[in-house]
Parts: C-alpha cells; sequence; structure tokens
C-alpha cells in the first residue's frame, strides 16, 4: 500500500521552505519532494533546473527580500550574491529542522485524486518510483525553470549560435565573440553588462520599453524608497513619484538609446541594473530595437540596422510547466488560474499553490505570507470564504490586474506591498470565520 501523508509539498525553494516551515508552526506534518540535492530550488548554483549563474546577485534590497521568521546577517551587503542566498536558505532549513521532511533527488511525476477524495502523488526518486497518498498537496515548485523560446520565431536562416539565459553560466560563455542579446528584464541586462567587459562586442535589442532602475537612488537601496511610499500612498500616486525620482536620477530610457517605455512605472516586473546605463553611456553596450529578421551570420532589425553576430542569448522569460498535474485542474493555462488569495483553488479543496505569482518586489516575504495561509487553513485556524464570495473576490482582483498590467499574465500579478498587508487582513479574517463557524473550514 502506498504511505499515507498528511500534506505533501512539492519543491524545496524559497516556497516550498516556507511552507514546511509553517505547517511545521502548526503541528501540521508534510512530505516534501524536491529533485535537487540541496534545497535552495534556483538559487543552488549548478541545482537541476536552476537558472543561477556565477554573477547574480539579488534584484531586491536584503531587508526587503528576507523571511521576517529569519533575518539576513546585517554585515551582509544590500544585494546579496546567489551563494550567500543559498547558503541562507540551507540555513533557513537546518535552523527549522526541515531536512527531515524533504526527500531530495525525487522528480514528481504525477497527482491525481483517488475515488476517496484524496490525492495521490507518484514521484521518481533514487531508489525508484515511490507513490504517496495525502489529504492535501501544496504546489511551491517556481515557474522560472522551463525557458520559453522567442514567440513569433523571426524569419531567416540564422548561422550565429543561440543559447537561453537558462543555459547562461559565466561570462567565458561570451568571451572575445560578437553578442547579440535580446530582452528587457533582469537577466537581460545582467548578461549584457557580462558580455561588454569580456565579448569583442555587446549588442542589447528590446522589442519594447522598460524602466531601468539603479539599484541606489539617493544614496538608498532603490525598492526601499518605493516600500516607504507603499506606505502612504495608492499605487498611481507611487507610479508618478517614482517616475519623477527616475527623471531626476538618470533621466529617461531614451537618453541611453532604449525604447521608450509603454507602460507606466510598477506596471511590470521592475528591471534593475546598477550597470548597464553606465556601460551604454561608455558604448559598451549597444542599443537596438526589436529583430525584423536574420540573415546568415547577420541580424537585420527594424530600423533597418544590420549587425554580424556569433551568439544570441535569448532572455525571452519562462513558461509555467506543471506536468505532473491534470490539465483539467489548470482551466485555461497556469498562468491564468483564479486562485484564492493566489493560493487556494476555487473548485478542488486540498489543492494550493504557492509561489505562482509575480510580484513587484521579491518572492520571500510573499511566499511565506502565503505559506502561513495553508498552514493556518490546514491546522483549522483559518477558513475561507463561502465559494461564491472567493470567486467574485478573484474576478475583482483580475479586473484591477488587468487595468494596472494590461495582457501579461494579469491573473499571476501582484503588488508587494499591497499584496503583503492584504494577506495579514485575510489572515485574521478567515480565522475570526473560523472561530464564527463561517465559511469553508478544512475537513480532512
Amino acid at each position: 500500500m502506498a504511505e499515507h501523508v498528511r500534506v505533501v509539498v512539492i519543491g524545496a525553494g524559497p516556497a516550498g521552505l516556507a511552507t514546511l516551515k509553517a505547517l511545521a508552526d502548526h503541528g501540521v506534518p508534510a512530505v516534501c519532494f524536491d529533485a535537487g540535492d540541496e534545497p535552495g530550488g534556483l538559487w543552488v548554483f549548478g541545482a537541476p533546473h536552476s537558472s543561477a549563474y556565477r554573477t547574480l546577485h539579488l534584484n531586491t534590497s536584503r531587508g526587503r527580500t528576507e523571511f521576517a521568521d529569519l533575518p539576513m546577517p546585517t554585515d551582509w551587503p544590500a544585494y546579496p550574491d546567489h551563494t550567500r542566498i543559498a547558503d541562507y536558505l540551507r540555513g533557513y532549513a537546518e535552523r527549522f529542522r526541515l531536512r527531515d521532511a524533504i526527500r531530495p533527488r525525487h522528480t514528481v511525476e504525477r497527482v491525481g485524486r483517488d475515488g476517496e477524495g484524496r490525492w495521490t502523488v507518484a514521484a521518481r526518486g533514487p531508489a525508484g518510483p515511490v507513490t504517496v497518498t495525502a489529504d492535501a498537496v501544496v504546489v511551491a515548485n517556481g515557474h522560472n525553470s522551463t525557458p520559453r523560446p522567442p514567440s513569433p520565431v523571426y524569419p531567416g536562416p540564422l548561422d550565429a549560435e543561440q543559447m537561453h539565459s537558462h543555459d547562461y553560466r559565466d561570462p567565458e560563455q561570451l568571451a572575445g565573440r560578437r553578442v547579440l542579446v535580446v530582452g528587457g528584464g533582469n537577466s537581460a541586462m545582467d548578461i549584457a553588462v557580462d558580455a561588454s567587459h569580456v565579448a569583442a562586442r555587446t549588442l542589447l535589442s528590446l522589442r519594447r520599453g522598460v524602466w531601468v532602475v539603479p539599484k541606489y537612488l539617493f544614496g538608498r537601496p532603490a525598492d526601499t524608497l518605493n516600500g516607504a511610499l507603499a506606505r502612504r500612498l495608492p499605487w498611481r500616486m507611487r507610479q508618478r513619484v517614482s517616475e519623477t525620482m527616475l527623471r531626476l536620477s538618470v533621466g529617461p530610457p531614451q537618453r541611453y538609446g532604449l525604447p521608450v517605455p509603454t507602460h507606466g512605472f510598477l506596471q511590470d516586473h521592475p528591471t534593475l541594473s546598477e550597470s548597464l546605463l553606465s556601460r551604454l553611456t561608455h558604448g559598451e553596450v549597444e542599443p537596438r530595437p526589436a529583430i525584423d529578421r536574420f540573415d546568415g551570420d547577420a541580424v537585420v532589425f527594424t530600423d533597418g540596422r544590420r549587425d554580424a553576430v556569433d551568439l544570441v542569448v535569448w532572455c525571452t522569460g519562462y513558461r509555467i510547466d506543471l506536468p505532473f498535474l491534470d490539465p483539467a485542474l489548470l482551466g485555461e493555462g497556469a498562468d491564468r488560474l483564479p486562485l484564492y488569495q493566489r493560493v487556494f483553488h476555487l473548485d478542488t479543496p486540498g489543492l494550493m499553490f504557492v509561489g505562482l505569482m509575480q510580484s513587484t518586489g521579491s518572492a520571500l516575504p510573499v511566499v511565506e505570507a502565503q505559506a502561513r495561509l495553508v498552514a493556518a487553513h490546514l491546522a483549522g485556524d483559518y477558513a475561507l470564504p463561502p465559494p461564491a464570495v472567493a470567486r467574485a473576490a478573484c474576478a475583482r482582483e483580475l479586473r484591477r490586474a488587468a487595468a494596472r498590467w494590461g495582457d501579461r499574465r494579469p491573473a499571476m500579478r501582484i503588488d508587494f506591498d499591497a499584496y503583503l498587508a492584504a494577506a495579514a487582513r485575510e489572515l485574521a479574517a478567515g480565522r475570526r470565520r473560523q472561530r464564527r463557524g463561517e465559511g469553508v473550514r478544512w475537513a480532512a
């Protein structure tokens, strides 16, 4: 017979670790399956599915990234490197005795429900296949491990080597080459800066404009300024203040040859780079517009310029890949799945997600807040609202997100500061519902 456990957590990155810790705090036993050798997920350099590279650092400041349950050392720099963050996550697992619950080198292959309403989780580990049954499943395996290729595919033949940023590890991969970096996110900026120091030539192509934010503004980590404003102003007013600060400190993106952003600040994931603007002004990174087509060893851009390249690095993001779940549970897709508080499946009790979101800030405090909702619910301390109320709340949040972020995964988008405040209020409200015998309580 399959082993029975109370809760299965999938993934031992930041989301999975925060979930295990919150469950342990409430006395809810859990087992965690993780594909890696060590806890830490994508921050473990060289781990399965990790996209970490040697020069990777935090893009959110230490104080805005740390778990509330374990502050980072105060003598660390404001933006620690990936080695420190991986050590921090391992230390988190050890401090709260989470390792005993983690089964490393186990890849989950299938999650389904049996005829009695319980969950069956099939995984493959070093000793072969493993099957457990569980009362609840928490999906916490992240969504930045399956590269998303460029879409649409650009016409024309290309002789140059191509790679996705997921496979980038070290500047040596770029040395002496004519490199084209495609994308406007944090990885694209980091890789373009790395290339500018070792490559024969570095081009950076952006299909649309982005707001590039230095990591320090007016002598302080940039995200701490927005955090201070978030406690006092709605996001529209914060947007105007932030755009004014950027214009005063570094000027508009077009001053550096970058496209004009088509969206306002705080209406997309921030792109932070302390070095890109400097490398642009020194001519070490050359901006280009979108690609029009390929032509052998050359790339033709939409402004008619043509440049020979040896290597194209696609920084085109990731697609959400949850192959172990029945597609019927994901509806129109994981990036469109309505979840109450971005955690609870509306139609399937016992199925929860931690970390299936895109935040304007760090992920760690967000997954910590989500994990507390999960653990309180499974411990019987927190009741969900009635299904109709939960569904209406999801629809309302989707309308708000679409108004702010447009069609760029609005179902997944959250405002970092607003979400943390709302999650704390929701936890208190759910506990009141539980005490009054209202709402949906955990019945397993």
